[in-house]
């Protein structure tokens, strides 16, 4: 079975919404407006990229995505890995950045069962929640900024579920605030 992965820039109240940028949030570009950069703390984001095998996003993060990332040398590694899109309402991917279209959690879940690598989800609030609240998700990757946005999409759902037992197996705290922290779901 692969691994899933969400990883995720997040807020200390939780918030992941637009950490880069993207329009249409307030606090778009938080990460880079609200914090001092500081390279050693985003080493964790070269690893992701170097041992995942395939890429999973929402449809509101592929389209971002879609029309950045292949231009981007950083993401090398993402552009030349299978990438999977989980819509509803998506009729075709970007043929700027090719994906396979999965319309379920279902599907998700017989990605899984397939063998390969771990498997990467960027962004994609709605659907790292899905996920999560079905019981997909095996690891997450988390750089916490020392900020509190108050108002935007969250990472962890609010749904009325049994508890989730995480351990945490790295951790690391940068001079600028943010934190490193990764933590497996125990099962």
């Amino acid at each position: 079975m692969r691994t899933l992965i969400v990883t995720a820039f997040v807020s200390l109240d939780g918030v992941m919404e637009a950490p880069g940028g993207e329009s249409g949030y307030r606090n778009a570009g938080w990460t880079f407006n609200e914090v001092e950069f500081d390279p050693a703390a985003y080493e964790i984001k070269g690893r992701e990229q170097a041992e995942t095998t395939a890429l999973l996003l929402g449809r509101t993060s592929y389209e971002a995505f879609a029309p950045i990332w292949p231009t981007m040398d950083d993401f090398a590694g993402y552009n030349a890995m299978p990438r999977y899109v989980v819509s509803t309402t998506l009729e075709q991917d970007d043929s700027r950045w090719p994906a396979t279209i999965l319309r379920s959690v279902e599907d998700v879940a017989a990605l899984k069962e397939e063998e390969g690598g771990p498997i990467a989800v960027h962004g994609s609030a709605t659907l790292g929640k899905s996920l999560a609240d079905a019981g997909l998700v095996d690891r997450y990757h988390l750089l916490t900024f020392p900020v509190l946005l108050g108002a935007g999409k969250r990472l962890f759902s609010e749904s009325d579920m049994d508890a989730t037992k995480l351990r945490l197996t790295e951790y690391e705290a940068f001079g600028n605030g943010i934190q490193k922290q990764v933590f497996d779901v125990v099962r």
